[in-house]
């Protein structure tokens, strides 16, 4: 599932993915397992609100990497088509 982050249409970070969820425009929200639960928790809230799924099972290294940037991403919202 994670390869999907190369090549998907994608928002990074909290704000963007914050804005993705509020404006129906996410799929799937990826939240990296070792950031901070202040930081995760109130997207997951709103995933759960908008019937949007979640994936946990990354760190802020692999979901970086994924997406292919150089820092870590606690946060990433893929897109609808």
């Amino acid at each position: 599932m994670i390869s999907e982050l190369a090549s998907q249409n994608k928002v990074i970070g909290v704000k963007q993915s914050r804005k993705a969820i509020r404006d129906g425009r996410a799929a799937r929200v990826y939240l990296a397992c070792d950031a901070d639960p202040a930081v995760t928790a109130p997207v997951a809230e709103s995933c759960a609100a908008a019937g949007i799924p979640v994936e946990k099972g990354y760190t802020l290294l692999q979901l970086g990497q994924a997406c292919r940037i150089a820092v870590g991403a606690a946060v990433v919202a893929v897109l609808r088509d």
